[in-house]
């Protein structure tokens, strides 16, 4: 069972010391926030995610959602869990309070994430979708349409989804062929969607379900593409849900893992053709929709860093109990719990660092969108937002990379027995994968930051924080002996990441993208481990400053420390290996025959 102590514990620190909690509370709106309330939350989210979440993954997992007689049935225990859910207002933490939310920052709706995730990722999906789609239509919604829909949304007394592709689309949007006819007031929807997280269900009276169509005098590509509101059940003028729509889950997916998780096939229009509401203006939707996207790839990511932890406290459970072999260089002859072999301690110090120094990325990258929004200085905001759009497809795919490798190792550590499902390790390897793929394959993010982030205002934003992470070096060199290989490994690895993103300019002022492009994912790769490694070393210096003050628990500073520099010796040196994959272009990549592939 996952001890919830001990993230809650790094929670704190990081939301604290890392993500500037105290400087998001000293803007508008954070006068009533403090680190009391912060620790309130999420103790209370732990209880949550232990009492109730917890115990449920497993049974999501043997038991799947299931589509009978054209109705999805959802696990046992599914459905009064999301009533609890709903109840106790987790739904409405970070949204507007003129409809029903509670109006606190998205740092702390980010740690909750970060603790359902690893408690039961396959259920928190549910979530995670509707407060996407709350999103675009508190952003783009018409008033009529923000009345009609955000207080049941913002609650969760209604669900959302995010309704992109189709079969023969893929990740190519400009492919979508749903159809939109006006009809009055509002559109008639046609056409199929596939792999719809959570697409339909019966935890809830109704659903919203946010759709990319097309309008029949719509251009061709993305920009003809256009958004719709098309819910479940209508709605009545009174607020009340009135008649069935037009739509149906037709299959849902036998998948690897997230079993407990509808992926549904939906049919549009098998009758006279679902109901439709436009949202803004026609052409616009893609646009409208990756705002979806982004808050969804930030969630995806901490995915990535709930499965690190979930396989982590499983693992090192498990190594302390199990007894097995002597100490390699210890004279007591008696077998030994086979934590203390090195080999066991690496893998689980690797996944312990990478759960942290995810959290850390994730929770800065959420802090910065805080700023973005409630920022009153139009510079300020912007330069929040810039930080937000070039950390986003490194938080989604280093992080879900992360799940997927300290889920490996959590099976690696247990041996055999990992490799029964009965131990629930194997899980989080079959859960965690699909985090890689959906919301943009991690090789989509990695092109999304080689080519919109980084070539499109030409690296400024990427060297304004290079540049941010040398200027830590100083409070290293200051620090001493004990923070010296820390600090030698961070500074190769700015050194490379500083090396590649010149290299990685170079090709496209060339015009040799297809270089550029074979290095985007160990490119991305390279930011990832660079900015853990800076985020740890941070978090190193604060811990110690805090040790020789006397104050916060001492033995979770000590870990801290520990964990800080084993990230920094031990991972951070991926950096140069990465560069030197990079810089090595499309040569090798490109070289054999399509057909002999």
């Amino acid at each position: 069972m996952t001890d919830y102590t001990a993230p809650i514990a790094d929670m704190q620190f990081v939301a604290t010391k890392l993500a500037g909690f105290s400087e998001i509370a000293a803007l508008p709106g954070g006068e009533d926030l403090s680190e009391e309330l912060l620790a309130s939350i999420f103790e209370e989210g732990g209880k949550f995610a232990a009492g109730v979440l917890a115990p449920l993954n497993r049974v999501g997992d043997l038991q799947g959602s299931k589509l009978v007689n054209g109705v999805v049935q959802t696990p046992d225990g599914w459905k009064e869990a999301y009533g609890q859910f709903v109840e106790g207002g987790w739904n409405a933490v970070p949204f507007d309070p003129d409809y029903g939310g509670q109006g606190l920052p998205l740092l702390i709706a980010t740690a909750l994430f970060d603790l359902w995730h690893s408690s039961n990722m396959a259920f928190t999906l549910c979530p995670m979708l509707t407060q996407a789609a709350v999103e675009a239509v508190s952003r783009y919604g018409s008033p009529e349409q923000k009345d009609k829909y955000l207080s049941k949304m913002i609650s969760g007394e209604w669900t959302g989804t995010m309704q992109l592709t189709e079969p023969q689309a893929g990740s190519d949007l400009a492919q979508v062929r749903s159809k939109a006819v006006r009809d009055g007031d509002h559109y008639r929807i046609s056409g199929q969607k596939i792999f719809i997280t959570y697409g339909d269900h019966e935890m809830t009276e109704n659903m919203v379900h946010m759709v990319l169509a097309r309008t029949p005098d719509a251009p061709a590509g993305v920009k003809g593409i256009s958004l719709f509101i098309v819910p479940k059940y209508l709605v009545n003028e009174d607020g009340s849900v009135g008649q069935r729509n037009d739509v149906r889950c037709v299959s849902i997916e036998e998948k690897m893992g997230i079993h407990a998780s509808p992926t549904a096939v939906m049919s549009y229009g098998e009758n006279e053709g679902a109901i439709g509401y436009l949202v803004g203006e026609e052409n616009k939707g893609l646009n409208y929709m990756f705002t979806m996207m982004n808050n969804a790839r930030l969630s995806v990511g901490l995915e990535g860093v709930g499965i690190c932890e979930r396989a982590y406290q499983r693992a090192a459970s498990f190594a302390r109990d199990r007894v097995q072999s002597r100490e390699i260089d210890g004279e007591n002859p008696e077998p030994v719990a086979i934590v203390r072999h090195p080999d066991v301690r690496r893998m689980l110090m690797t996944m312990r660092a990478l759960a942290e120094a995810g959290r850390a990325l994730a929770y800065y990258a959420a802090g910065k969108l805080d700023f973005a929004h409630r920022h009153p200085d139009a510079e300020q905001k912007a330069a929040a937002q810039a930080r937000v759009d070039l950390l986003i497809p490194i938080v989604k795919a280093w992080c879900t990379e992360n799940g997927s490798e300290a889920a490996w190792n959590g099976v690696q550590v247990h041996g055999g027995m990992g490799y029964v499902e009965e131990t629930g390790a194997a899980q989080y390897m079959r859960d965690a994968k699909i985090a890689e793929i959906y919301e943009g394959t991690n090789g989509i993010q990695a092109n999304d930051l080689m080519g919109r982030k980084l070539a499109r205002d030409g690296g400024a934003e990427a060297r304004a924080m290079i540049t941010e992470m040398r200027n830590l070096d100083g409070a290293l060199a200051d620090a001493g002996a004990d923070f010296a290989g820390m600090r030698t490994c961070l500074t190769q690895g700015v050194t490379a990441l500083d090396n590649a993103t010149t290299w990685m300019l170079e090709q496209f002022k060339g015009d040799n993208v297809r270089h550029a492009a074979a290095g985007a994912m160990p490119y991305l790769r390279l930011w990832g481990v660079v900015c853990g490694g800076w985020l740890m070393a941070r978090a190193a210096l604060t811990a110690q400053a805090d040790l020789e003050a006397g104050e916060g628990d001492q033995n979770f500073l000590a870990a801290k420390i520990a964990t800080a520099k084993f990230y920094g010796e031990r991972i951070l040196p991926r950096a140069r290996a990465y560069e030197a994959e990079v810089v090595s272009g499309a040569d090798t990549v490109m070289a054999i025959a399509d057909e002999a592939l």
